[in-house]
């Protein structure tokens, strides 16, 4: 779980103060990386810049103490995920470099390591949910936001959201329960 701050850093970045933007970024960063990351966005790493440039550009706007400054923070990362989809639904498919076909070359143990990771466990088991239940488990479980603030994210009632992640939960359930039976 994300270390929780007192409201006063806050106050402190909306001051000015670099120890309190600091301490905001190292309580905040790894669950947008991780959000990000998971959400398959190419460069998740820039998008999580980008979303603390955002955030702390705005940060005197933020209401609620360090929760608040947590909505908001996910509502950037949610809304920069939104904007990669449509980029790439936008831009032509590119015919890329395909290693399958290229005798020259060898797999990194980075790539080859990531691809069977990408091939199984909960990634694999995510991503045969709808893209809406895939959303409000990643928020609520890696992001760790409370069902108010999913809701308030993804402009759902507290209660769709609820039901949203009970029906998630148990089709993940019956998923890993049908692997299982399999071994």
């Amino acid at each position: 779980m994300p270390e929780a701050l007192p409201d006063d850093v806050v106050t402190a970045a909306q001051s000015g103060d670099a120890g309190a933007f600091s301490r905001i970024y190292a309580a905040l960063a790894p669950g947008v990386h991780g959000y990000l990351k998971v959400r398959g966005l190419e460069d998740h790493e820039g998008a999580a810049q980008e979303v603390f440039l955002t955030v702390f550009s705005r940060i005197g706007t933020v209401h609620g103490g360090f929760q608040g400054l947590r909505t908001f923070t996910f509502s950037v990362a949610h809304a920069r995920y939104v904007d990669d989809v449509r980029r790439r639904a936008r831009s032509p498919h590119l015919a890329g470099y395909d290693p399958d076909t290229d005798v020259r070359a060898v797999d990194s143990a980075e790539t080859t390591v990531l691809e069977s990771l990408g091939s199984t466990g909960i990634g694999q088991q995510l991503r045969q949910l709808k893209p809406d239940q895939q959303e409000v488990l990643l928020l609520r479980v890696v992001a760790d936001l409370s069902l108010e603030q999913v809701a308030e994210i993804m402009g759902r009632s507290t209660g769709s959201i609820k039901q949203l992640q009970r029906r998630a939960l148990l089709k993940l359930k019956s998923i890993v329960e049908r692997e299982e039976a399999l071994v």
